[in-house]
C-alpha cells in the first residue's frame, strides 16, 4: 500500500491530498511501464484553472418575459377553467374578475396597458378607442387583451373566444390565430425585417382570408416595466407601423435583443365583429 501525496495548483493556492489504498495493479499504465519501480515520491498534478470573469453579465430579459407570457397563458386557461366568460355579464364585470383571478392564483399585482374586454360591436374597436360597456350575448364573439406585469417584466396577450356556434364567427376566430402562426413562420426565416413590411404582412393575411384588417399597429416591444421607449415620442420606430422603415431584428443601445409583440385584429365589416390575436413573436 502507497501513500502518494497529489498537489493541486488552483488558482493560485496549492492543496495536498493523500491518496489511501494505492495498488500497483490499479495504475496499469505505471505498471507496465516500470514494473517494481514505484516509489513514495512526490507526484504533482497542476491544473490550470481559467478565472471567472464576473464583469460580464448575462442578459436575462427574454427568459423573463417568455415567463411573463407563460403566466399570461395560464391565466387565460384558468378563466375559462372557472367558466368567467358568460352570458349576461358586462365587459367591465368580466374584466374585474379577470383581474381579481390574477392577483389571487397567480400574484399579479400591476398591469402595464388598460385591461380590455370587448364583445359584440365592440371588437371592431382597436385599441386606442374606449367603447361604451357591452353585455355578453349567448352568441357573441369577444376578445380579451391583458398586459400583465410579472417579477418586473411585461406581457401582452390576447384571446378571441366564441359563445355558440356561428360559423363565421368561429371562422373569424379561427383566421385570425392561424394568420399570426404563418406570419410567425415567416418571420423565425428572416435576417431582416423592416417593422413596415411586417405590417403590410398583416394586411396581406387579412385579405387572403377575407377579412379586413383593423389596427394602426401590428405590434411592438416588450421588456422589463417601463420598456424603451424612443427619443421622440411621436415617433413609430418601436412599433410595427408602415412609418417605420427600421429593422426590429435590430439590438438596442446597449446591444441587447429587443423582443417583439406581434398582435393582428381582422373585422367583418359587414357583421360588425372582429377577431384579435396577440402575444410575443
Amino acid at each position: 500500500m502507497k501513500n502518494l501525496p497529489i498537489i493541486l495548483a488552483f488558482c493560485g493556492l496549492t492543496f495536498n491530498l493523500s491518496v489511501l489504498n494505492y495498488y500497483h495493479a490499479s495504475i496499469p499504465f505505471f505498471w507496465s511501464q516500470a514494473p517494481n519501480t514505484l516509489t513514495s515520491e512526490n507526484i504533482s498534478v497542476e491544473f490550470n484553472i481559467r478565472p471567472v470573469d464576473y464583469t460580464k453579465t448575462i442578459d436575462m430579459t427574454g427568459t423573463k418575459i417568455a415567463y411573463a407570457q407563460k403566466i399570461s397563458a395560464d391565466l387565460f386557461k384558468a378563466v375559462e377553467q372557472n367558466n368567467l366568460i358568460v352570458a349576461g355579464k358586462s365587459e367591465d364585470q368580466l374584466n374585474q374578475e379577470v383581474v381579481q383571478l390574477a392577483h389571487e392564483k397567480f400574484g399579479v399585482e400591476a398591469h402595464w396597458h388598460k385591461k380590455i374586454v370587448r364583445t359584440g360591436v365592440n371588437t371592431m374597436s382597436i385599441y386606442t378607442d374606449n367603447p361604451p360597456n357591452q353585455i355578453i350575448k349567448a352568441d357573441d364573439i369577444l376578445f380579451l387583451d391583458f398586459g400583465i406585469i410579472v417579477d418586473g417584466y411585461e406581457a401582452d396577450y390576447a384571446r378571441t373566444y366564441v359563445l355558440g356556434n356561428d360559423a363565421r364567427k368561429l371562422k373569424l376566430k379561427n383566421d385570425v390565430e392561424k394568420a399570426w402562426y404563418e406570419i410567425q413562420h415567416w418571420y423565425r426565416k428572416q435576417t431582416s425585417v423592416k417593422a413596415s413590411d411586417l405590417f403590410a404582412l398583416t394586411r396581406k393575411k387579412a385579405s387572403e382570408y377575407g377579412w379586413t384588417s383593423a389596427g394602426v399597429i401590428a405590434g411592438h416591444i416588450v421588456g422589463k416595466y417601463p420598456h424603451e421607449q424612443p427619443a421622440d415620442p411621436k415617433s413609430w420606430e418601436l412599433d410595427v407601423h408602415p412609418d417605420n422603415p427600421n429593422d426590429i431584428l435590430l439590438r438596442d443601445a446597449n446591444g441587447n435583443k429587443r423582443h417583439w409583440i406581434l398582435e393582428i385584429h381582422f373585422v367583418d365589416k359587414a357583421n360588425n365583429i372582429g377577431g384579435y390575436f396577440e402575444q410575443l413573436l
